[in-house]
């Protein structure tokens, strides 16, 4: 069971939000990423600065052991403009680094007790609260995003009776270890 929950994390951040999170990125303008509707809001910059921020001192320094080397004021305080592609590096580094942590959990890290930013937490619970925080902020960062490009950005596909019968069925084999119709 530990190794299917590390595995549907690291596809949820891996795979599912951080290729939007970096699309979104590309849509928009350096003036854009740094927006913010008021003060009291921030950026699409600084939701990516802080999901670094966040995934790096939860995963790969509470889990993982590494220095914890976070300073989170400074993510909200930025306005950049830090550089897209910097931002996109920095971003996709701390993902693939935490994927790596999350290969070397073991049932005994996920049980095991930790402090983290001053919670007392699980492994397990850990593990759900980046990912969660994780799919939360990717949100915030995807409907800036079609706000201001005016557009529906493709990430979830638009079902038909059809697609979407075929899709369930295919959900179905999945679990069955079936191999999947063509729609």
């Amino acid at each position: 069971m530990t190794k299917a929950i590390l595995a549907a994390s690291e596809r949820s951040l891996a795979k599912q939000y951080m290729p939007r999170i970096v699309e979104c990125l590309q849509l928009l303008s350096d003036e854009e990423i740094w927006w913010r509707p008021n003060a009291a809001s921030n950026s699409v910059g600084n939701m990516v600065l802080h999901l670094s921020g966040n995934i790096r001192q939860w995963i790969v320094s509470g889990l993982g052991g590494s220095p914890d080397t976070r300073e989170r004021d400074r993510e909200f305080s930025e306005q950049g403009p830090v550089p897209r592609k910097e931002l996109v590096a920095l971003f996709r580094k701390t993902v693939r680094e935490t994927c790596g942590v999350f290969r070397r959990l073991t049932d005994e890290s996920l049980a095991r007790k930790y402090e983290i930013q001053g919670y007392h937490v699980t492994g397990l619970e850990t593990v759900y609260h980046v990912a969660e925080h994780f799919a939360y902020h990717a949100g915030q960062i995807i409907f800036i995003t079609k706000q201001m490009r005016g557009k529906d950005l493709g990430f979830t596909p638009r079902y038909t009776m059809e697609t979407g019968l075929t899709h369930y069925i295919n959900i179905v084999r999945q679990t069955a270890r079936l191999p999947p119709v063509k729609g």
